[in-house]
C-alpha cells in the first residue's frame, strides 16, 4: 500500500462515517473531501474543479429546474386528478403506479412525492383506504420507475458522469429500460400482493393509539385566569381528563424539578403533549394560551380568515438545522407554529430551540390569504387536505410537451442532454412556468455540491491505485468464482452502503470499484456500473437510505420496521433479478 491509496482510503472512511453519523451536512462533506485532496496533493486544482463543469452535475441541475416547472405550472397536479377517480384500493394502487410509472423516469422523484403526497392523503380518505397502505409504494415505486432511464435519478448520472471520466463510453437515454421495467413489474407485483398485506393497516384513532400520529407537542402559558392555578399537573389529571401529557414544566428560564407534583403558578410554560383537538380543548377550558415565544406573529384561533395547516419538513429546505425562533427573518407567511410532531422522538425542549429535521410535520396557523403561497413554498410540504391545484391554462401542457422534448432530442442524438435539458430550463423559465426565483429555489444545491464535491474523489481512487487495492483485499477474494459471483458481492455492497448513507456517495466510491473490478477480471465493467446504479438507485429497507423514505415516514405513521418488513424482501427482489438479467443484457 503506497501513501496515497492510505491518503485516499482514509478521506474516504472518514467521508464514509460522516455520511452515516450525519454529523455534517452532505455537501458540507463533499467540499471536506474536495479541500482534503487538493491540500494532499492527491490532484490537482483542474481536477478538483472539474466536478463544478461535469456534465452530470449540470444535467442533475437542469433537470431540477425541469421538474419545478412542471410543479408550479401544474401539471403533475393535473396529472395526479386521476387518483380521485378511483373506486377501491388496488384501482387506486393500479392507477398510482401507472402516473409515477409516466412521470417518475423522467422527473426527480423527491419532487414526484412532494407534488403526489397530499393528492394521496386526500385520495385515500375519500375511498376509505388508510393512507399508510399507500405512501411506502408512492416511495418505493418513484423509486422503482426513476431507474428506468438515464434522467430518473441524479444518481443515474453520477455514475454515468463517472464512468466517462474513467474511460467508459457512457449510457443512452434508454440503456437501464430493458432491466428498469423488469425491475418495475415485479415490484408493483409485490406491493400489491405480498407486500399490501405487510404494509401497516392503521386508520384514524389507530394512528395516533399505535403510532403517535397526529400528536404535537406545544407550549402553553398558564394565564392569570387559569383555573390551574396553585394546583399540580398531577392533581389536575390532565392525561385522564383531557389526554394531555404534560412533558416539562418551564418557570423563567429553567425546566422545575418533578413537573407533575409542582403548584402552578402565573407564567408557568407547560409542555405538553397530545392530539392537536385535545390540546385546544384544554387551553379553552383551562385559561391558557399558546406561548407566542417563538418571535412569529401570534394570532387568536377564533379569527374566521385563519387555517390550521400541518406542513413537513422538505428534503431539500432552507430550514433544516434552523429553529423556530430563528425562522422569522426568512418566513414570509405571517404563520405561527402551534405545534411540532417529531416521527420516533418525544421533544422535552422548548420549541423555539428545536432544530427542524426532514419530515418534522409543524402544526401552523395561517391565514386563508397566504395558502397558495405555503402552498408553492418548497421550504415544505403541506399535508393538510386541500383542493387540487389546477393546471395554469397553457403553460401545462407547455410544461408537458418542453418535457418530451428534452428527453426525446437526447434520445435520438440531436444533442447530449446537458444541452436539451438546459435549453428546456431556459425556455420554461422564459414562458413563465417558474420565474427567476423558483429556478434557484427549484435546485437542490446540497446535492449538486455533492456531486461537484465528489466526483474528484473517484478520479483519485482510481488514479492513486486505491481502486484496485480495495477489489484486490476484497471482491478479489471471490473473483476465482467467476464474474457472476462477483456482480452478485458487488451489488450488495452498494446495497448494503446506499442503506446508510447518501446514495449519491455510495455510488461515488463503488463506481471505480466497478471499473477496476472489470479491469482485474478482465472483462467489460458496463455490467458492474449497471449493478452500482441499480443498487444506488433503489433504496428501501430503512426511512432514511432514500430522501422519499424519509418524507413518507412521518406522514405515514410508519415505525423504522415496517421498512425493514416491507423493504427487505423488495431489496432482495431487486438484487436477484439484477444478478439474474444484468448478464443477459449486457454480457461480461
Amino acid at each position: 500500500m503506497t501513501i496515497d491509496i492510505a491518503l485516499v482510503l482514509a478521506i474516504a472512511l472518514v467521508a464514509i462515517a460522516l455520511f452515516a453519523t450525519e454529523k455534517l451536512r452532505i455537501d458540507a462533506v463533499a467540499l471536506l473531501v474536495l479541500t482534503s485532496l487538493v491540500l494532499t496533493g492527491l490532484i490537482d486544482p483542474g481536477q478538483a474543479l472539474s466536478g463544478f463543469s461535469n456534465s452530470a452535475t449540470i444535467t442533475v441541475a437542469a433537470m431540477f429546474v425541469l421538474a419545478a416547472g412542471l410543479q408550479n405550472s401544474g401539471a403533475l397536479s393535473g396529472i395526479g386528478n386521476l387518483l380521485g377517480r378511483a373506486r377501491s384500493p388496488a384501482q387506486f394502487l393500479l392507477i398510482l403506479f401507472a402516473v409515477l410509472a409516466a412521470i417518475a423516469p423522467f422527473v426527480n422523484n423527491t419532487a414526484v412525492v412532494a407534488v403526489f403526497m397530499p393528492i394521496v392523503i386526500a385520495a385515500t380518505a375519500s375511498i376509505g383506504m388508510s393512507a399508510s397502505k399507500a405512501l411506502i409504494p408512492l416511495s418505493y415505486v418513484s423509486q422503482m420507475a426513476g431507474v428506468c432511464t438515464l434522467v430518473g435519478t441524479s444518481t443515474n448520472l453520477l455514475v454515468n458522469g463517472m464512468a466517462k471520466d474513467l474511460g467508459h463510453p457512457g449510457f443512452g437515454m434508454f440503456e437501464f429500460t430493458s432491466l428498469g421495467v423488469i425491475c418495475f413489474a415485479a415490484g408493483c407485483v409485490y406491493l400489491l400482493t405480498i407486500g399490501r398485506w405487510l404494509l401497516p393497516d392503521a386508520r384514524g384513532t389507530e394512528l395516533v393509539e399505535h403510532y403517535e400520529l397526529g400528536k404535537y407537542i406545544t407550549e402553553l402559558r398558564v394565564m392569570p385566569e387559569s383555573s390551574l392555578i396553585g394546583t399540580s399537573v398531577g392533581e389536575a389529571e390532565l392525561s385522564k381528563e383531557y389526554g394531555v401529557f404534560v412533558l416539562e414544566l418551564l418557570r423563567g428560564n429553567e425546566k422545575v424539578w418533578s413537573p407533575r407534583s409542582q403548584k402552578l403558578q402565573e407564567g408557568d410554560v407547560l409542555l405538553a403533549r397530545g392530539d392537536w383537538s385535545q390540546l385546544d380543548e384544554l387551553r379553552k377550558s383551562a385559561g391558557l394560551e399558546v406561548n407566542a415565544e417563538f418571535k412569529l406573529k401570534q394570532r387568536s384561533f377564533e379569527e374566521v380568515d385563519q387555517v390550521l395547516a400541518e406542513v413537513m419538513i422538505a428534503p431539500r429546505s432552507r430550514v433544516i438545522g434552523a429553529t423556530l425562533g430563528m425562522l422569522d427573518p426568512g418566513w414570509d407567511h405571517n404563520t405561527t407554529a402551534l405545534g411540532i410532531h417529531r416521527r420516533g422522538q418525544v421533544l422535552r425542549q422548548e420549541l423555539r430551540n428545536v432544530r427542524l429535521q426532514v419530515g418534522d410535520i409543524l402544526l401552523m396557523l395561517i391565514p386563508k390569504s397566504g395558502m397558495a403561497a405555503l402552498r408553492k413554498d418548497r421550504n415544505v410540504i403541506v399535508l393538510s387536505e386541500r383542493e387540487s391545484e389546477k393546471p395554469a391554462g397553457w403553460r401545462a401542457p407547455f410544461a408537458l410537451a418542453t418535457m418530451v422534448l428534452v428527453i426525446g432530442a437526447s434520445a435520438i442524438g440531436w444533442a447530449p442532454i446537458a444541452v436539451t435539458s438546459l435549453a428546456g430550463a431556459v425556455a420554461m423559465t422564459l414562458a413563465g412556468c417558474l420565474d427567476a426565483e423558483d429556478v434557484y429555489d427549484g435546485i437542490d444545491w446540497r446535492i449538486i455540491i455533492l456531486m461537484a464535491g465528489l466526483l474528484p474523489l473517484g478520479v483519485a481512487m482510481s488514479e492513486t491505485g486505491a481502486a484496485q487495492f480495495l477489489v484486490e483485499n476484497t471482491i478479489g477474494l471471490v473473483s476465482g468464482l467467476g464474474p457472476w459471483v462477483v456482480l452478485a458481492v458487488l451489488y450488495l455492497m452498494a446495497l448494503l452502503l446506499t442503506e446508510f448513507m447518501s446514495n449519491a456517495a455510495a455510488a461515488v466510491l463503488l463506481t471505480p470499484i466497478g471499473m477496476s473490478t472489470a479491469g482485474m477480471m478482465e472483462v467489460d465493467p458496463t455490467p458492474f456500473l449497471i449493478a452500482v446504479t441499480f443498487a444506488a438507485s433503489t433504496s428501501f429497507a430503512t426511512p432514511v437510505g432514500y430522501q422519499t423514505n424519509t418524507m413518507v415516514y412521518g406522514a405515514g405513521g410508519y415505525r423504522f420496521s415496517d421498512f425493514v418488513k416491507v423493504g427487505l424482501p423488495l431489496n432482495l427482489i431487486f438484487w436477484a433479478l439484477g444478478v439474474m438479467f444484468i448478464p443477459v443484457f449486457w454480457p461480461f
